[in-house]
């Protein structure tokens, strides 16, 4: 007779571990396409970052505090910390514009 081999997950030995894994692996292979780089994109990218350094400016209380930027005038007197908080909000607004106009066909 043939003895069984287990098929426990190798990082926490469980065995329905391998069966969430089979489930989500066809919802995984779903994933949209990137879209590559383009000028539009680029545009897109930087007008979400403005908006979110406006967006900044006008709500954050002491933006100015830390550690400051050589040229301050040109990001409206922020610190390196607004101007680091800032910019990452707008990757995110910008990244979800992308992917947004790329189902539309925008892009």
């Amino acid at each position: 007779t043939l003895k069984r081999v287990s098929s426990k997950c190798i990082i926490c030995e469980n065995i329905s571990c391998r069966s969430v894994v089979r489930m989500l692996s066809p919802l995984l292979a779903m994933a949209p396409a990137t879209v590559s780089w383009s000028p539009k994109v680029a545009v897109v990218m930087i007008v979400c970052n403005v908006i979110a350094i406006v967006v900044g400016k006008a709500t954050i209380k002491h933006p100015n505090e830390g550690a400051k930027l050589p040229n301050a005038a040109f990001f409206g007197g922020m610190g390196h910390a607004a101007l680091l908080g800032t910019t990452s909000l707008g990757h995110i607004i910008g990244i979800g514009a992308i992917q947004g106009m790329a189902a539309r066909g925008m892009l």
